[in-house]
């Protein structure tokens, strides 16, 4: 009774209000009695010939909305004709609420074969930023992916015990703890996907530390890239050379056997 959905208020900050969508498209799917909210864009190399050759799902930061990034998002891989669908978690944007930790991997995996219902046998790319990737691991580790492209990933309740236990002697950081989902632990999750994974990591990183990264990189079972983000910080951009890495990855990733 005491901590309820402290988790949720704590860590999660949903918000409602309109954004400038560039041109994105909206997609309303069922989810526990009500709507999940996708926004999709396709790349110009997409309209030209009139379909995707490639899907990326992908999973925002927190306090993030996929509104405001699905068109401009679509433009960043070469001349690939690639189709973005970004996720609003429950409670943020058009999807419906409650905004709650536990709606965040059954949504994830909703909107994945939503999109798998449209694609046919087309690759899909799971993309997740900061707790996105949270939910980009859950789908890798429950659902057969092309690919994983993570940028700094959050193990959550790693993160609250060790970096946040010491100081109120885990009396409020261990109850925390244990309210964290196991669907998105992480490092759990990390050790059951098997697809090829492209890891994406700010070196100066303030508000995930860089140690916390690496358990997720260490656990990961399947192969696996690293593109060191020199001097980045957590909500930097990819751009210049490290977007050019990342576009080799996911060439990567297209040439693997599926």
């Amino acid at each position: 009774m005491i901590f309820g959905h402290l988790p949720d208020h704590l860590i999660l900050f949903p918000t409602k209000a309109p954004i400038n969508t560039g041109g994105a498209i909206r997609k309303a799917i069922p989810f526990e009695n009500g709507d999940l909210e996708i926004w999709t864009a396709q790349s110009h190399s997409a309209r030209q010939q009139g379909r995707a050759d490639i899907f990326i799902l992908r999973f925002y930061g927190n306090a993030d909305r996929a509104d405001r990034w699905a068109a401009m998002e679509a433009e960043m891989w070469n001349d690939r004709a690639v189709e973005i669908w970004g996720m609003n978690y429950p409670g943020f944007g058009g999807s419906t609420g409650p905004a709650r930790l536990t709606r965040i991997g059954p949504a994830a995996v909703a909107a994945f074969d939503a999109l798998r219902h449209e694609t046919a046998d087309a690759p899909i790319v799971a993309y997740g930023a900061s707790i996105g990737a949270t939910a980009a691991l859950h789908v890798a580790a429950q659902r057969p992916i092309a690919g994983l492209i993570l940028h700094n990933p959050v193990p959550l309740r790693e993160i609250i015990l060790r970096q946040f236990g010491w100081w109120n002697l885990w009396l409020l950081a261990g109850p925390v703890a244990l309210q964290m989902p196991r669907n998105l632990d992480s490092v759990a999750n990390a050790r059951a996907s098997r697809a090829p994974a492209t890891f994406l990591l700010a070196e100066r990183d303030e508000i995930v530390a860089p140690r916390f990264h690496r358990l997720v990189v260490q656990a990961y079972s399947g192969e696996k890239r690293i593109i060191e983000l020199r001097g980045a910080h957590h909500n930097d951009p990819i751009e210049g050379t490290a977007l050019a890495d990342l576009n080799d990855a996911l060439g990567w990733v297209l040439d693997k056997p599926r």
